[in-house]
Order: C-alpha cells, then structure tokens, then sequence
C-alpha cells in the first residue's frame, strides 16, 4: 500500500460504532496519523466543536445515532477544516452540496481510508 500522507497528519474522527471507530484508529494509526480527538454521539460532537478541533482532517460518519452531521460538518467546513464521508449508503445517500468530498463507503480498506485522506487534504 502506498501511503501518500504527511507522517502524524492529525485526524478527528465522528463515528457513533464502537468497533468501527476501534478499527478506524487502528487504521489511521497505521498509516502513520495521530487522532487528536473523536467523537460517538451527537452531544460530544457538538461540544468539540465549540471548544474547537484542532485537526488536519475529519472523517465523519455521516449518520450519528441516527441523526445526520451535515450542518456540524458546514461548520467544519467554514472553518476551513478539510472532510472526509464515512457512509454505509455509498455517494447517492450524500447530498448534492457535499459531493465533492472524499466518500468512504462501509466496509472500508486502509487503502481507502489514505485515499480519502489525501483527496481530502489535496483540496
């Protein structure tokens, strides 16, 4: 696997499933990043957002305990911070404003996730 990311890229991590946010951070671990935060549930997310992230990237599963991140992911955005998708729905359960962003479908692969990463940061 050819890793094209800058070595400790600081990631922050929305994902609401235990396992898949453990195999996540395994992954980003792997590929050399450093995970300077995360978030399971809607609340917690919010409150990072207010005290501020201090990231590179964000990867955001796009449904949190069944309440989409869209307008936590535009205050993101406006703040400059670059996003990545995580979605079990593919790009079709993406909307149109955000279809332009790195998409990881579920299940996703190392290789996807530095691919998401960089196309994400390349912006």
């Amino acid at each position: 696997m050819t890793n094209r990311l800058p070595s400790g890229l600081r990631v922050f991590v929305v994902e609401d499933e235990a396992l898949v946010l453990m195999n996540l951070e395994a992954m980003l671990e792997d590929l050399g990043c450093v995970v300077v935060d995360r978030a399971m549930r809607l609340p917690q997310f919010e409150a990072l957002i207010e005290k501020g992230i201090d990231a590179d990237v964000a990867i955001l599963d796009v449904n949190l305990g069944g309440t989409l991140v869209f307008d936590q992911a535009r205050r993101l955005a406006e703040r400059g911070l670059p996003l990545v998708f995580a979605t079990g729905y593919g790009r079709h359960g993406i909307p149109a404003e955000w279809q332009d962003r790195p998409i990881l479908q579920k299940p996703y692969t190392a290789q996807e996730v530095a691919e998401g990463l960089a196309a994400a940061i390349a912006r």
